[in-house]
Formats: structure tokens, sequence, C-alpha cells
């Protein structure tokens, strides 16, 4: 590999790290306008295991503002990102897929205004991104939600902390 091709792999690797930041931030956010931008024109999104939709990224975010409302407090944090560039056949370099799980705490209000106080659910799983190199930088093509466990706590943080 030349120093060229190396450094372009790493811009691309950096890109792709960015693009799966941008959509926790978005969804923790509730920019559903940002959500959006992040996908391909016909970009999709499958949250059947989590027990949610599939759909194209309109409807699919149309849904999670309106899943996401009960929870206003949310934070995804992704770990273990595993990325691989030319996931398709025939590749020219210009796709990829990243796999990473995610721990998602989320509340809601505990009555006084104090969202942060409570914390009602705790999940987990794994994300899948397909991505796809365009003119405006790398857009997510597809993403599968994979929801492999889910607590409801009902308590407060230092509740559930031994």
């Amino acid at each position: 590999m030349t120093q060229r091709v190396e450094l372009a792999t790493v811009r691309d690797r950096l890109d792709l790290d960015g693009l799966v930041t941008e959509y926790a931030m978005a969804v923790d956010d509730g920019d559903w306008a940002a959500y959006r931008r992040l996908f391909t024109p016909d970009g999709r999104a499958d949250y059947r295991a989590a027990g949610g939709i599939e759909g194209d990224a309109r409807a699919v975010a149309g849904w999670l503002a309106e899943r996401c409302a009960e929870y206003p407090v949310r934070q995804h944090l992704f770990v273990n990102r595993h990325i691989r560039l030319g996931t398709w056949e025939r590749d020219t370099g210009d796709t990829a897929e990243v796999r990473t799980d995610y721990v998602s705490p989320a509340s809601r209000s505990d009555g006084d205004g104090d969202a942060a106080a409570v914390l009602d659910l705790l999940s987990g799983g794994r994300c899948v991104f397909t991505a796809l190199r365009t003119p405006d930088g790398w857009r997510l093509s597809r993403v599968v939600v994979r929801e492999r466990w889910r607590r409801p706590t009902g308590g407060r943080p230092d509740d559930v902390i031994d």
C-alpha cells in the first residue's frame, strides 16, 4: 500500500466514525432533520428488532420522534466499532460497513422537571451501518438496529448501581 492509499483509508475510517457519531447525536438530541441528512436519498433504517419499524429515513425519523418523546433524556454510547471498507460486490472504494455495539440509557421526567435524575430504561445491542461515498461525503444507505437486551429500571441511578 502506498502512503497516499494508507492516508485515504485512515481518512475514510475517521469520516465513517464521525458519521456514526453524528447519527447517535442526532437521535439523542432529537434533531430529525440532521438524522435525515445523514442518509442517501434512498436510505433506509430497520428498527424492527428493537420493537420499531423499517422504512425510508423520513418515515423512520417520524417514528423515532414519536418514540423518543417518551424519553426526553437519552444517550447512545457506541463501542467496539468495526469498520470494513469496500463491502459491496465490484466496489470501487465507495462502500463501507460499520458494526458497533451500543448501550443506551434513557429517562423520563421525575415530575419535578429533573429528567436526568431518573433512569427509566437501559438497553443495548448492535447497529450495522452500511454507507456509501457520495459527492457530499459518506452517507448512510442502510441502518439495522438489533436490540439484544432491555431493562426497565424505574429508579434513580444510585438505586441501580451497587
